[in-house]
């Protein structure tokens, strides 16, 4: 059950847009809980405003599924999630690396979604100002052998 719905999953991602918010539902569970580094919600409604919120805060991203794994009801994508910030003229580009967990129900619709990515090396880290904090707190716990 969970390979055809992670690819369900993994395809409503690659085609993400304002227009196709309006199928959350076809894809998660009324009573879903969606967890990533900024965010902890449940329910269909608040997931759509996590995506309202970054579509209206970035430009143009996109996701690209990397790779899928199935287990029972539990999915596994590795992915990643490129946008702009700043104005017209003045934008910067952003790449994040990251993976999902999700947990289908037994309509096969994801229950539970949970993303893994780490913000201090993905944005944080290319920030003014705390960048530079960040980039040395690396250094200085890092073990030295990358």
């Amino acid at each position: 059950m969970s390979a055809q719905g992670l690819q369900r999953v993994a395809a409503f991602y690659e085609r993400l847009a304002p227009e196709s918010l309006d199928r959350l539902g076809e894809v998660y569970a009324a009573d879903a809980a969606f967890t990533d580094p900024f965010n902890d919600v449940i329910g269909v409604d608040a997931i759509r405003r996590i995506f309202e919120h970054m579509f209206a805060t970035v430009h143009l991203p996109v996701f690209k599924v990397d790779a899928i794994a199935s287990e029972g009801r539990n999915g596994f994508l590795t992915w990643t999630f490129s946008f702009q910030t700043g104005k017209a003229g003045a934008r910067r580009d952003w790449t994040v690396k990251g993976a999902t967990h999700v947990r289908f129900n037994a309509h096969g619709k994801v229950c539970m979604h949970y993303d893994y990515w780490d913000p201090a090396q993905a944005l944080y880290e290319k920030t003014p100002l705390v960048g530079g904090v960040f980039r040395w707190l690396r250094r200085r716990l890092s073990s030295g052998t990358q």
